[in-house]
């Protein structure tokens, strides 16, 4: 249920494309330094989500109803000059795909900058040093030369890096990770969760957590809501849905995942 103590507390969120309602009335909450993982196949909607709750939908897209409170605001009623001061400052969104989210003609270290001089939070010569100090706290080595790198001069985890950095760039308390390890091998995938492990932490950040895949969500989260369908069919803390899953659905997922079952 809804609570006063929520940092982010969606409401009976819509979303269509065309006549097809892909979000159906889904209802979450985010409480401060909270990890909640929303768990889905593809398709399900969850990636729809995420990006209604900034309002980023692609134009075919359009809300329907529903309320995004966060900090106590509905952003759905904001102008769009307010929701443009929301992004990034308060609520920032980490890429499933770092390759196409970057552009490809600017330097990664110009990429932070640009977030925190937009948002009015350093100057163009301080920023670039904070970049430096952002790509040092990923844990990219020798952040100082490689800050001047562009994003085809970086491997695919170190990209996914600097999205992390960007992210993070103006501190925000809620960060949207969009299946933040998908286009990464095992390998990558657990220095990224462990990466974003420690910077939550570090700076005792909300995160809410988009992905296909229960591992992910066994090792990251709070709590989870598993979507099916444009519907949250089962939400708790991660250990209960773990040990007794309620929804067929949600035994079907657990079961794709490899020894969830032994553990």
């Amino acid at each position: 249920m809804p609570t006063t103590a929520s940092l982010l507390d969606v409401r009976d969120l819509c979303v269509a494309f065309g006549d097809r309602l892909v979000v159906d009335h889904v209802s979450l909450q985010v409480a401060p330094g909270e990890t909640l993982g929303v768990v889905g196949e593809s398709g399900s909607g969850k990636s729809v989500t995420a990006f209604s709750i900034l309002r980023l939908l692609q134009p075919s897209g359009r809300i329907t109803g529903g309320q995004v409170l966060f900090e106590g605001r509905d952003l759905l009623t904001l102008a769009e000059r307010d929701m443009r001061a929301v992004r990034g400052a308060k609520i920032s969104l980490i890429f499933q795909e770092p390759m196409t989210a970057l552009n490809p003609v600017m330097r990664v270290g110009d990429h932070i900058a640009e977030a925190l001089v937009v948002h009015g939070m350093a100057s163009r010569t301080d920023a670039q040093r904070r970049a430096v100090e952002l790509l040092d706290a990923v844990r990219i080595p020798d952040a100082a030369r490689r800050v001047r790198d562009y994003p085809h001069q970086l491997s695919g985890g170190m990209r996914q890096r600097v999205m992390i950095a960007i992210a993070l760039a103006c501190r925000p308390p809620l960060v949207i990770a969009d299946e933040p390890t998908t286009a990464l091998d095992v390998t990558i995938q657990a220095q990224v969760l462990e990466l974003l492990r420690d910077l939550r932490a570090r700076f005792n950040l909300s995160l809410l957590l988009i992905t296909h895949d229960f591992g992910v969500i066994a090792e990251m989260a709070d709590r989870v809501a598993v979507m099916f369908k444009g519907r949250i069919v089962e939400t708790g803390p991660v250990r209960q849905i773990l040990r007794t899953p309620q929804h067929d659905y949600t035994r079907t997922l657990l079961a794709a995942v490899p020894g969830m079952g032994a553990r």
